[in-house]
């Protein structure tokens, strides 16, 4: 198989200023990211997609190719991420190359490794799915989850059946942690593709390598989690 690793990118960001490069242990943010992709050898092209020079120098720097620059259209805050997946595709297309699976892998996910991604490839091979993504085990129950009234009564959960059960008595739900995404390059290129319909498998993280980097708090967590990992906690 020919697999690309597209690590989106762009510059700016209103919760934390140039989140995609801030330094996280003396490094950008992206390097991780980009290392993790390189080591799990399954990538014949690993490439930043961004709309900055400057970021497209770091992510060279990183080891990442940025063979072009976003378009104008993919370059604003309300644009999807398999926008751009389509765009860098069709981009590659005009180059002459194709791909067979597409990995979508956040820069905000650094905890992520290179196992984390061949994981993800091999219970793609191991279920016959079509696309993989990454997930973890919920905080907290969801059953344990409620609407306050309009006066703040909270009588849903005084009629909940769960309310007084333990939590490992609980079904285990699990959430999206954003780390890595896998799809058929040849449907995704499908606008209205249903990626989550077609044959979907969720591969399931520690939690402890879930965080995504959206705020300071989110950096100084994924800092503690990398000093406890070198003291081989």
């Amino acid at each position: 198989m020919r697999n690309i690793a597209i690590i989106p990118a762009r510059s700016g960001s209103k919760s934390l200023p140039n989140k995609n490069i801030i330094e996280l242990k003396g490094k950008p943010l992206m390097h991780y990211t980009i290392k993790a992709a390189l080591d799990s050898g399954y990538f014949q092209e690993v490439m930043v997609s961004t709309d900055s020079e400057n970021y497209a120098d770091i992510a060279r720097k990183c080891g990442a190719n940025v063979p072009f620059l976003r378009s104008e259209k993919m370059s604003g805050d309300s644009v999807g991420s398999w926008d751009t997946v389509r765009e860098v595709l069709s981009n590659y297309r005009q180059m002459g190359k194709t791909y067979d699976y597409v990995a979508l892998l956040q820069p905000t996910s650094p905890l992520r490794d290179a196992d984390d991604i061949k994981q993800v490839f091999k219970r793609l091979c191991e279920t016959g799915s079509h696309n993989a993504v990454t997930v973890t085990e919920v905080d907290h129950p969801v059953q344990w989850c409620f609407r306050l009234s309009e006066t703040g009564l909270m009588d849903e959960m005084a009629v909940s059946p769960y309310n007084n059960m333990r939590r490992q008595d609980l079904e285990t739900y699990y959430r999206e942690n954003g780390a890595v995404y896998v799809v058929d390059a040849k449907r995704i290129v499908d606008s209205d593709y249903n990626f989550y319909g077609d044959k979907c498998i969720g591969c399931i993280m520690q939690r402890e390598k879930s965080i995504d980097i959206d705020t300071k708090i989110d950096l100084l967590i994924a800092e503690l989690e990398m000093k406890s990992e070198d003291l081989g906690d």
